[in-house]
């Protein structure tokens, strides 16, 4: 099935999503960072932290974290859940080799790794992990329901998965707020820290198209998953989806 998202790309309607992604990430990862959380006001690391806290009880010891990024989310997951071991993976080497600055300063490059990866075709053998995680990612997937069952079969059977995607709110005042927000201050904000015009205007576009929701949980469950619930955070400018295989 076709998801609106999936249509939205950031530089040009032709070609593939991915590989315009790819170029957009790589363009912006010196930026992203410092950008990312003062768009949302460093609110961010609070929804991680929610994230986080669900896995816990579990204590998953192989992880990994999809589309992700400069490796924010990796980093912290590490430190709380402390597994075995952590594998990022993403598209763009630009944001990945960031992220491995920040791993090694860390001191934890002995626990996380990076891999480039194509989220609808990943390397890895079936039942290798006990969490997956994708935080502000998945609406960049260009195939929303092959990545989701292949991170379905990826999983080990009982395996958690767990998605913070960014999301509109649907209630006065912010369903106001945010659409001022998103469709004058993020792109102003963005063309200037990132020196990239594209990249802020889709952003915004692709938060609106993504299947939020009731809707986004049919469609984890459609995947493979049981046990699927949503929470929205803020308002509804996040919203918080956990699974199990």
């Amino acid at each position: 099935m076709n998801y609106p998202q999936e249509e939205i790309k950031p530089y040009s309607q032709s070609g593939k999503k991915s590989e315009q992604v790819e170029v957009m990430f790589d363009h912006i990862a010196p930026a992203y960072d410092k950008l990312n959380h003062a768009l949302s006001l460093g609110i961010d690391k609070s929804w991680r932290q929610k994230a986080i806290r669900y896995l816990k009880p579990f204590h998953p010891e192989e992880i990994m974290d999809v589309a992700t990024g400069t490796g924010d989310f990796a980093i912290l997951a590490c430190r709380e859940l402390k597994p075995k071991s952590l594998i990022g993976t993403d598209i763009s080497e630009g944001m990945m080799n960031v992220g491995r600055k920040k791993v090694a300063q860390a001191q934890m490059s002995d626990i996380i790794s990076f891999a480039r990866e194509d989220c609808t075709d990943l390397s890895f053998a079936p039942d290798t992990f006990d969490a997956v995680t994708v935080a502000f990612g998945i609406r960049n997937f260009d195939d929303l329901d092959k990545g989701l069952s292949e991170i379905c079969r990826v999983l080990k059977p009982g395996g958690h998965l767990v998605i913070l995607e960014l999301s509109t709110p649907d209630r006065f005042p912010m369903k106001q707020l945010f659409t001022i927000y998103s469709k004058v201050v993020i792109p102003f904000m963005g063309r200037r820290l990132s020196k990239d015009n594209s990249a802020y205007t889709y952003l915004p576009q692709s938060i609106r198209a993504f299947p939020q929701g009731e809707i986004m949980q049919n469609v984890i469950r459609k995947a493979g998953f049981s046990e699927v619930s949503f929470k929205r955070l803020t308002f509804g400018i996040c919203t918080l989806y956990t699974a199990t295989k």
